[in-house]
């Protein structure tokens, strides 16, 4: 029975009340082959018998890149090598660019005395032009090997474009720097930089996501096929075991509405679909004008200071409240909750600030459009400092992070000097307010 259930969970069973030979089966959408000596007896815990073939397993998508005669992959890109796009990745201290075909720089701007902005920069790499190579024409037909990356846990094909003569490395006797710019299919995706690595000394790795490869069946993510066991009752069994039978009617009494929705109900509900996830109907809720009301209010209450932003990993843990305070914190049973104040608002001392440094950047989007991509707020007046015998302060950068859930928070902390901090906060509530950022990187509820 364990086996049984084991089969029925990763594989799609299907009870037919007759086998003459593996011909007689519908043919497999998922490709797999059947042979008539290739089965198995499977006995339930109440006795009932079933002869299973199993299927060969096959690579469905192998024909397909075989067959492929399309664009290669550095045709598939080079639109967007063409439109001089750039796309940006923002960490603590530094900005990345990734000027597609043309350049990755690494740069950080202050603003110093007199509005002049001072900015820290490295080329860590120039696109070289070459030909269309025949390792490149390979790629587009049957022969050629794909690389592939582990990416968030999964092997990925990825296509790489070199970049080298950068900046001078110091470290490595002035060589110049160098990257590769690895592009990953991503049908959602808008060009995004999944990651940026230094993988050794002044070499790096740029994980950049891109749909333009996903034409191209050996630049797409290999998913397993499901393939169907086809079953025969043996014996006088029913025509499938009593107890899924059973399990089938639960399911069904469980994914019932426990009532009937009113005729108002059911207009609001046209922008929910089912949808089927391991045989089952879940729902998929979508945007109404209750959760509309909901965003309002919660970015009110995050424009007040009355909902506060958690995160952090480890012994401390950080609480953001806009306008408010910063603070570390650590908390158990046994002594309570220990509280660090890292910085408090005050709104002088962060114009005064803003006249110094950026308080707000912007990005150019691929529709021209210039867009706020990030604000900085400054908070002093912490807690005294034990080793500097001055007050802890604390620079706020506050990030767009896109996601379903307007919980998905991620806050980091970062020290690059004695109690002096960055903060980085990345929250959907921060999407809806970036674009209302005033001189001094202020924000304000949207119009």
């Amino acid at each position: 029975t364990e086996v049984m259930a084991t089969l029925y969970h990763y594989f799609s069973i299907t009870f037919t009340s007759c086998i003459h030979s593996a011909d007689a089966f519908p043919p497999p959408a998922s490709g797999a082959l059947y042979k008539e000596d290739d089965f198995v007896i499977m006995t339930t815990t109440d006795k009932e018998q079933y002869k299973c073939l199993l299927p060969s397993f096959s690579d469905g998508d192998e024909s397909e890149e075989k067959e492929y005669g399309g664009p290669s992959p550095r045709a598939l890109l080079e639109p967007l090598f063409k439109q001089s796009s750039c796309s940006y990745r923002i960490e603590s201290y530094w900005t990345y660019e990734v000027c597609h075909g043309k350049h990755v720089r690494q740069y950080h701007e202050e603003k110093e005395t007199g509005q002049k902005i001072n900015i820290q920069e490295y080329y860590l790499g120039s696109f070289v032009t070459k030909t269309e190579s025949g390792e490149h024409r390979g790629l587009s037909g049957s022969s050629g090997n794909v690389p592939t990356k582990n990416v968030e846990g999964q092997l990925t094909p990825y296509y790489p474009v070199e970049m080298g003569n950068g900046t001078p490395c110091v470290l490595k006797h002035n060589k110049p720097r160098s990257t590769s710019v690895l592009y990953v299919c991503h049908p959602e995706a808008k060009h995004e930089i999944l990651s940026i690595a230094e993988v050794t000394t002044c070499e790096y790795e740029v994980v950049v996501l891109t749909p333009l490869l996903c034409s191209h069946p050996k630049y797409r993510f290999k998913t397993s096929p499901v393939n169907n066991i086809f079953c025969q009752a043996l014996g006088g069994s029913p025509f499938q075991p009593q107890r899924l039978t059973q399990l089938e009617k639960e399911q069904e009494e469980l994914v019932k509405p426990p009532f009937s929705a009113p005729p108002e109900e059911e207009v609001l509900s046209t922008t929910h679909k089912p949808l089927t996830v391991g045989g089952q109907s879940q729902i998929a809720v979508g945007t109404t004008h209750i959760s509309r009301l909901t965003d309002e209010q919660l970015i009110k209450e995050f424009l007040s200071g009355s909902y506060c932003l958690h995160g952090g990993v480890g012994w401390w843990k950080y609480e953001f409240c806009y306008g408010k305070h910063v603070h570390q914190y650590h908390e158990d049973k046994e002594h309570g909750k220990n509280i660090v104040v890292v910085g408090t608002w005050n709104s002088e001392a962060h114009l005064e600030w803003a006249q110094k440094n950026v308080a707000r950047s912007f990005a150019l989007k691929d529709d021209g459009v210039q867009k706020v991509k990030l604000v900085s707020h400054f908070y002093g007046q912490g807690d005294v400092c034990d080793l500097t015998g001055k007050p802890r302060q604390v620079i706020v950068k506050l990030k767009c992070k896109e996601s379903d859930s307007p919980h998905a928070v991620t806050v980091y902390m970062l020290e690059p000097q004695t109690c002096q901090y960055i903060l980085g906060v990345e929250s959907p509530v921060i999407c809806k307010v970036l674009d209302t950022a005033d001189d001094n990187g202020l924000l304000s509820v949207p119009s």
